[in-house]
């Protein structure tokens, strides 16, 4: 029940219909209660709130409004195609879940469509002779329809500076930086610290008693239900160990778990319960899918179609500013074991060097000869060495010299290594 509230959650947060559905909803609400409203108010010609052009005059209007709001409407659809193509054309296709999630942008095509169910809703409550009955127009009705056009016009203003400050490249790149910086606080809440790493300790010897098979669509291992797996294992008195990490993709057939022990106690459905599998990587429990994504960004700056190193420095200052929260941050034991210390549950997951060299190792790669790229990723290795510990400061050490080296193939003439060597938070001198 806990992965399925999860992965519910997770598709109504990046879904695009959501918040235009409660805009639909209010708008239904709005006009009842403003015809019911008008019904108990004195229709006296000299009321200020009396509309006076009519039946047909408030036709017209509502008729109006409702024709523009659908203009609107199919041109915040079609800006927002054409910005969800450029940030993926220009960044990276994973950065579409962003804008998926921006609630703000999905805030104007619902005000839009919400003030067309809106008028034509009010448009039903007008009456004429025409009709051979008594005429009535819900002026307060009729009224609210046209302040809703003023905010409206309000609000696509606001949506056409939104979209334009959305699609910067520093706006992106702060996004998935707070995104994966929430999922690293929700996975690594052991906080700060300079204690030694659990120790690791080995699987079990011998071959598994009972190998868990995927039975369903393949896909990415998108979060895991580990207590409930915890669980289960203690109370058959197995040994349960994950195969993939999550974020891996599982095929058909794929094994999920290995079992050590007498598994003839084991529930093999309610253990595959325990794994969410997915279409693609999501930040749900997946921290290294937001370093993914700012690597990727990276990556698409520096390849010769774009050559826009400094966004590829923009990306590596978030990846610098992640890396800083988690060098000194303890990491959860892969092992989890019972009250007599019996190893039950082993979770394998990235460790301090895996981040290190997800966020270095390609972006040094593909930024091999860039003066910039070498004294910004210099920058960020000198900083982390600094305040690492000494049990983490192995790859970080490991990884100056493989720069070291990188520099040395890029820059032949010495004078221009010298320069590639010097450490900047810029990835370029003094100004």
């Amino acid at each position: 029940m806990k992965l399925i509230l999860t992965r519910l959650a997770e598709r109504i947060g990046t879904s695009y219909w959501l918040v235009p559905t409660l805009c639909v909803a209010v708008a239904i609400g709005l006009s009842h209660a403003a015809q019911a409203l008008d019904s108990h108010l004195s229709q006296d010609e000299t009321a200020w709130y009396l509309f006076r052009g009519g039946p047909e005059g408030a036709r017209s209007v509502l008729s109006a409004v409702s024709s523009s709001m659908m203009t609107f409407a199919g041109l915040v659809f079609s800006v927002t195609i054409l910005v969800l193509q450029q940030a993926s054309n220009q960044f990276s296709p994973r950065v579409l879940r962003t804008f998926l999630r921006d609630r703000r942008s999905q805030l104007p095509l619902g005000i839009f469509v919400g003030t067309f169910v809106y008028a034509l809703l009010t448009l039903r409550g007008v009456r004429g002779t025409a009709e051979g009955i008594e005429m009535y127009v819900p002026s307060l009705a009729v009224w609210l329809a046209v302040v809703l056009v003023l905010l409206c016009v309000g609000t696509f203003i606001y949506y056409i500076h939104h979209v334009a400050q959305s699609i910067r490249a520093v706006v992106i790149l702060t996004r998935i930086r707070d995104e994966t910086r929430h999922t690293l606080e929700r996975m690594y809440p052991e906080g700060l610290g300079e204690d030694t790493e659990d120790a690791r300790l080995d699987r079990p010897r011998g071959n598994p008693s009972l190998l868990v098979p995927y039975s369903g669509t393949s896909g990415v291992l998108v979060a895991v239900d580990e207590e409930q797996l915890f669980s289960c294992a203690r109370e058959a008195g197995v040994t349960l160990a994950l195969v993939p990490m999550v974020g891996d993709f599982v095929p058909h057939g794929g094994m999920l778990l290995e079992v050590w022990g007498d598994a003839s106690c084991l529930d093999v459905k309610v253990l595959v319960n325990a794994f969410s599998i997915g279409p693609e990587r999501t930040l749900q429990q997946d921290t290294a899918f937001g370093f993914r994504q700012l690597v990727d960004i990276a990556e698409k700056a520096l390849s010769p179609g774009i050559n826009d190193p400094t966004t590829a420095v923009q990306a590596i200052d978030q990846l610098h500013d992640l890396l800083r929260r988690m060098v000194r941050r303890r990491f959860p034991s892969p092992v989890r074991g019972d009250e007599d210390g019996t190893p039950r549950l082993f979770c394998p997951r990235p460790d301090w060097n895996a981040y290190v060299r997800l966020a270095v190792d390609e972006v040094r790669e593909y930024g091999e000869g860039s003066i910039q790229i070498a004294r910004r990723l210099r920058f960020l290795l000198v900083d982390l060495l600094r305040v690492a510990p000494d049990f983490r400061r192995d790859e970080l050490e490991r990884q100056l010299a493989l720069l070291d080296a990188s520099v040395g193939r890029a820059f032949v003439d010495e004078r221009e290594a010298e320069l590639a060597r010097r450490a900047s938070p810029q990835g370029h001198g003094p100004h």
